[in-house]
């Protein structure tokens, strides 16, 4: 769990994870805050629990460093991330461990699910994140992540990946993309849960990235991509990508070199190339999206 500054929201997630219906959990809390609250309220959480509670001193570099530092300090064996603001459903690391199960045990596993946004109001519930029906690989991780990073369960083979390339990284746009890419990449199998949803998903003000849905977000996310914010996205998770290339499949690292490639290429050639690629989002309405910010060279 990465943490900074959650003392008003940490109490509610702490006790849906003592609420899981598997008990055989261990909590690393990496604490990026100013101050000692978080720190003390994990502390209290450690007492009356009986599982491994432990917290250590964040980097203080922004929330996907401190993921990653995470990964680097985490102890072998599969990882789930959460967020300090969520609420955990009682089965989340239950139908994760299941849907993991079924994979051999020598192949990297990422699982993920469907949350339910919420606004920390009792009863108060929006729809539920949409579910993921197109494949999911590197053809659609390079634009999209659909990998929701606090539902995130990764068994050991990925872990022990992940924990092997962290340390190679510089800055990476967000912890959850990435690992959707990485997994994708090195020939593993991303699992999308399209059942119930496995956590309440806080909205609140100080979110910083959200669920994103209305015309206000759709708005805000246009003009982001104007802005290049979506480029220079890609640009990041392309030096991550670059960094695990040696693990990569030869299919894989031929789509990762094609896509870098079309980016650079003029107009014409560079629509011809994502296509021929065969990039494309969950949805119709989102492939067209990227291909009208291909089109206006912001890619």
């Amino acid at each position: 769990m990465a943490v900074y500054d959650g003392a008003p929201y940490l109490p509610d997630q702490l006790r849906s994870l003592s609420s899981q219906s598997t008990a055989g959990w261990r909590l690393l809390a990496s604490d990026d805050s100013g101050g000692a609250d978080s720190r003390d309220i994990i502390e209290r959480f450690a007492v009356d629990v009986p599982q491994q509670v432990r917290v250590i001193r964040g980097p203080k570099s922004g929330f996907a460093a401190n993921y990653l530092h995470l990964i680097r300090h985490a102890e072998p064996g599969p990882v789930a991330f959460a967020d300090q603001d969520d609420v955990w459903l009682p089965d989340k690391l239950a139908r994760a461990r299941e849907a993991l199960d079924e994979l051999p045990a020598d192949r990297p596993g990422l699982y993920c699910a469907r949350l339910q946004p919420w606004n920390g109001t009792e009863g108060d519930r929006q729809r539920p994140m949409p579910k993921r029906t197109r494949p999911l690989g590197l053809e659609n991780a390079l634009i999209e992540n659909v990998a929701a990073g606090n539902t995130i369960v990764l068994n050991r083979a990925a872990a022990e990946a992940a924990r092997e390339i962290a340390p190679k990284l510089g800055a990476i746009f967000a912890h959850d993309w990435w690992l959707y890419q990485l997994v994708s990449g090195i020939g593993g199998t991303v699992v999308h849960d399209n059942g119930p949803p496995v956590a309440l998903y806080r909205q609140h003000g100080g979110n910083l990235i959200g669920a994103g849905r209305g015309p206000l977000a759709q708005i805000r996310r246009k003009r982001a991509v104007l802005r290049r914010a979506f480029a220079e996205r890609l640009t990041l998770n392309a030096a991550a990508l670059e960094a695990s290339r040696d693990r990569l499949t030869a299919r894989n690292a031929e789509l990762f070199d094609g896509f870098e490639a079309a980016r650079r290429l003029p107009l014409g050639p560079r629509l011809a190339a994502f296509r021929r690629l065969g990039v494309y989002r969950q949805s119709p309405l989102g492939t067209a999206g990227f291909f009208g910010a291909a089109a206006l060279g912001l890619v």
